[in-house]
């Protein structure tokens, strides 16, 4: 991907997710953090944030509601998100930015992580920005902001047999404006070979099943820096 291109995609980027948070129903905040750890796209099915281990402090990279940052927070966590689209973080600053340990920023999460000083115990991403951004870009920001023994921790849909790699689609349908992301899909056993190019260890790379034989899975990913 051209530089020129990786510009117009964190702009087509920051214009989608806002569209999104726009449409998307407000919970009761009870509810909100209830289900704040939906790692899974069905609701109270999957593993919840146990899979982050007994960190104290984490980072989400996409964090869209900001449920989930909360609901670390809540729990005593130091507990940071960063979002591209400016009305999500906007908004979950609104309705969560009074707990204590709940930081939400705007902004990419390649430059955010470049330029963090910060390391972290935890750094995740349910459904979030981990899928929409070239992980040869990402995953060694992600390892360099990790503390030693953190734990990147990440899930999304499984790809579509046959078709790997960087996925085009257009934000804002084939009659809308001029909107295109992009996502990144591989098979487990591929993403476990990626993360260990880049330095992972202790890899746990998966289709966690759904609630129902003849529904699609969720890919769930877990590893650590040494």
């Amino acid at each position: 991907m051209t530089e020129s291109a990786a510009a117009t995609d964190i702009f087509g980027m920051s214009r989608y997710w806002d569209r999104y948070a726009a449409g998307v129903a407000e919970e009761l905040p009870e509810d909100a953090l209830k289900n704040a750890f939906g790692w899974c796209q069905y609701e109270g099915h999957g593993p919840g944030d146990e899979l982050l281990g007994d960190s104290l402090s984490t980072l989400e990279l996409g964090f869209g509601r900001g449920n989930a940052v909360a609901a670390l927070a809540s729990k005593g966590l130091d507990a940071t998100g960063v979002d591209v689209s400016p009305l999500q973080c906007e908004q979950a600053q609104s309705r969560w930015g009074h707990l204590p340990g709940a930081t939400f920023l705007q902004g990419d999460v390649c430059t955010y992580l470049a330029d963090a000083s910060q390391r972290w115990d935890a750094i995740y991403s349910i459904w979030g920005a981990l899928w929409f951004t070239d992980p040869d870009l990402l995953l060694p920001l992600i390892h360099d902001r990790l503390a030693p023994g953190g734990r990147l921790v990440f899930s999304h849909a499984p790809p579509v047999p046959g078709s790997y790699g960087v996925q085009g689609m257009y934000g804002g349908g084939f009659t809308g404006r001029r909107t295109w992301i992009y996502r990144w899909s591989y098979e487990p056993e591929t993403w476990a070979t990626i993360l260990r190019e880049h330095g992972f260890t202790s890899i746990d790379s998966r289709i966690h099943p759904a609630p129902e034989n003849d529904l699609l899975g969720t890919l769930i990913v877990t590893a650590h820096r040494s």
